[in-house]
């Protein structure tokens, strides 16, 4: 009775409670699913008698209403810690700027980096508890931090977000809370891309190589997630699943038997995560689940709390390998594509792991504007590309035609490797160039 009493106190319209936020203040939405939709809307309206207010949000999943209700910039400005398609197309616009971020340290930057510029955090919630507490659902990550550093906290209950059962984080209590609002909207499905031809052959290359009671993490992207489908096919067994993004591949898994967790180091006969993005059938098999259990990324993404799982099998996406085993995997260039989430936290801890593996996958080629092969691997980075996993923590890189094993090998071997895995038709010219910056055995000719 305290608790609804307190509730009801706190509760008010949209409209309402949007008028706390002031010129200048930084507005915090959380991560993915935690966006406000109402609230956004309701400080969208707001914009005649606002100017300069920053919105920082990770992965925009839905419109943001006061970035399309502003074309022009003149009021509201998003800053994102990992871009969605969405944030790029913003992005492309100059509607959008990228926050850089290395995932596990998101928390360390809200506690001392930035914990003066969180004026407002406006999160959607789950419906309260009868102990009075909300929770982060699908978008634990760094809601807490977020919320901790905020001066005033708005929470938008929605009652079809699932239930996360958690491990540290994962719920913020009303006495935090300054406003309540209640709004209906829908959870947003991010159905698995379709894999294309080159992706089922690049995870023929992996799928052998996983061991049975490997711990599985896979990034963001259709090929990650079509990798971990696979294994629902192979005679693999007794895997695991410690991953910063719980997506459909694991409810696939567990569905088959496979997902059992026993042969974990840490958090044994639990799937560990840190934020979820999927179908519905993921938002339904998370909610009130006792065997899976969200943490936030300070955790999820420790090298340390990755490598205690034995056989930690770590598999993310990238845009383009240098002769050099530097990756790019969030910008083309100077356009800015994704971010560096937790691909070098993975790509670590990974590695740290007994018996542990990181690949990082990319198509060998793909023709440009005028229809020309261009390869993915390629002498050196394009001026401007954003170096993701710097080549002394560079494992496995696989392409459709093989994987090449970076670590512990020398600048030639690491050269001879990567051209071994391009496009056919493109290596005579990798080897040219590879002569000319003097990492090529002239031996091998």
């Amino acid at each position: 009775m305290r608790y609804t009493e307190e509730y009801q106190s706190k509760l008010v319209s949209s409209e309402e409670a949007v008028k706390i936020v002031k010129s200048g203040d930084w507005i915090d939405y959380g991560f993915g699913h935690s966006k406000p939709i109402a609230l956004d809307k309701a400080l969208a309206a707001r914009k005649d008698v606002l100017k300069d207010i920053n919105i920082r949000h990770v992965l925009s999943i839905s419109p943001q209403a006061c970035i399309e209700a502003d074309p022009e910039g003149e009021v509201f400005t998003l800053n994102s810690w990992h871009f969605s398609g969405y944030d790029r197309k913003l992005h492309d616009r100059g509607r959008a700027f990228y926050s850089p971020l290395m995932f596990r340290n998101q928390g360390l930057y809200y506690q001392k980096s930035i914990r003066d510029q969180v004026d407002v955090a406006m999160f959607r919630v789950t419906k309260m508890n009868k102990d009075g507490y909300f929770n982060l659902h699908c978008a634990c990550a760094c809601g807490r931090a977020t919320l901790e550093a905020a001066k005033k906290v708005i929470v938008e209950v929605n009652e079809k977000l699932p239930w996360a059962m958690g491990g540290a984080d994962e719920v913020i209590h009303i006495s935090e809370v300054n406003y309540i609002i209640e709004a209906d909207s829908k959870v947003e499905v991010i159905p698995a891309a379709s894999p294309s031809e080159i992706d089922k052959k690049i995870a023929e290359h992996i799928v052998p190589v996983i061991p049975n009671g490997a711990c599985i993490q896979l990034g963001i992207g259709g090929l990650p997630n079509f990798v971990g489908t696979m294994l629902v096919e192979s005679d693999i067994k007794d895997l695991g699943c410690h991953s910063e993004m719980l997506v459909d591949a694991f409810y696939h898994l567990n569905e088959a038997g496979k997902l059992t967790n026993r042969k974990k180091g840490v958090d044994k006969g639990k799937s560990t995560f840190a934020f979820a993005a999927g179908s519905q059938f993921l938002y339904d098999w998370l909610d009130y689940n006792p065997s899976l259990v969200t943490y936030p990324a300070s955790y999820t993404n420790n090298p340390w709390i990755i490598a205690k799982n034995p056989n930690t099998i770590s598999i993310n996406a990238c845009l383009e390998v240098d002769l050099f085993g530097q990756i790019s995997s969030e910008s083309s260039g100077t356009r800015h594509i994704s971010g560096t989430g937790g691909q070098l936290d993975f790509a670590t801890g990974a590695y740290m792991s007994k018996g542990g593996i990181s690949f990082i996958c990319c198509n060998s080629c793909y023709k440009d504007k005028e229809g020309n092969l261009k390869s993915r691997i390629v002498p050196s980075l394009p001026q401007g590309s954003i170096v993701t996993v710097p080549r002394s923590q560079a494992h496995c890189i696989a392409t459709e035609y093989g994987i090449a094993d970076l670590a512990g090998r020398s600048s030639w071997q690491r050269t001879e490797a990567l051209i071994n895995i391009a496009h056919p038709d493109l290596r005579d010219e990798l080897i040219k160039d590879a002569e000319k910056m003097n990492i090529w055995r002239k031996s091998h000719r």
